[in-house]
Order: structure tokens, then C-alpha cells, then sequence
């Protein structure tokens, strides 16, 4: 005959909880993963999206540089007008990369708030055994 919840050791509950405690671990793991794999499948889509409109801004931002040069052909030579398009598209990629690399610098890949959140469940499990 099993003893009932009243009899049972102390060391049977805590065996108990530590189970309990692990598959939840194990649960919340599992939602997570699920969590992540949805989102990754919507953002995978989202940014299929944000191709299709940067090849089509390419192409448009090209049509565009060629309706510029041509129309500077009329006051300049064909070159010069096409070198002074060259000039400021450069400057403009120049201004960009210099924002990218800022915010690039400014980024901590480290998950803060989970590395934090887990070490207070290690202490809290750590203080539950003891």
C-alpha cells in the first residue's frame, strides 16, 4: 500500500519537487522553441517581403541616377553630370555606414534579462534543496 501526501518523507518531497521543477524547465524550454520557431517562420516571410520591395527600390533608384544623369547631360558634359551623381551616392552610403557602424557598437548581443532571471531560479532552486 502507498503511504498517502500525509506520510510521505521529506526526502520523497523534495525528490518530488525536484522532478515537478525539471519538467517544468523542460516545458518551458519546449514552449519557447515553439515560441521561437513561429516567429522565425513570420519574420522569414516579413522578410522575404522587405526583398522584394529593396529589389524593386534598387531598380527604381537606378531608373531614377539614369533619369538625373540625363537630364544634367543637357547643362554638363555626360560624364561630369554621371560623376556628380557617383559623388553624392557615395557621400550618402558614406553617411549610412557611419550611423550602421555607431549603432553596431552601441549593441550588447548578451541577454541581459534572461541570464538574470535564470541565475535567480538556480539561487531559488538552490535554496529550496537546502
Amino acid at each position: 500500500m502507498q503511504p498517502s501526501q500525509g506520510e510521505r518523507s521529506l526526502s520523497e518531497l523534495v525528490a518530488t519537487m525536484t522532478e515537478d521543477v525539471s519538467t517544468l524547465m523542460r516545458k518551458e524550454v519546449e514552449l519557447a522553441k515553439e515560441e521561437l520557431r513561429v516567429e522565425a517562420r513570420r519574420a522569414g516571410k516579413a522578410g522575404a517581403g522587405f526583398a522584394g520591395a529593396g529589389v524593386s527600390g534598387l531598380y527604381a533608384g537606378i531608373a531614377l541616377v539614369m533619369a538625373i544623369g540625363f537630364a544634367l547631360d543637357e547643362l554638363l558634359p555626360t560624364w561630369l553630370g554621371f560623376l556628380l551623381i557617383a559623388l553624392v551616392l557615395g557621400a550618402v552610403a558614406a553617411v549610412f555606414a557611419q550611423r550602421g557602424q555607431r549603432e553596431l557598437q552601441e549593441l550588447n548581443p548578451a541577454p541581459e534579462q534572461t541570464i538574470e532571471t535564470m541565475k535567480e531560479n538556480a539561487q531559488w532552486l538552490s535554496e529550496q534543496r537546502n
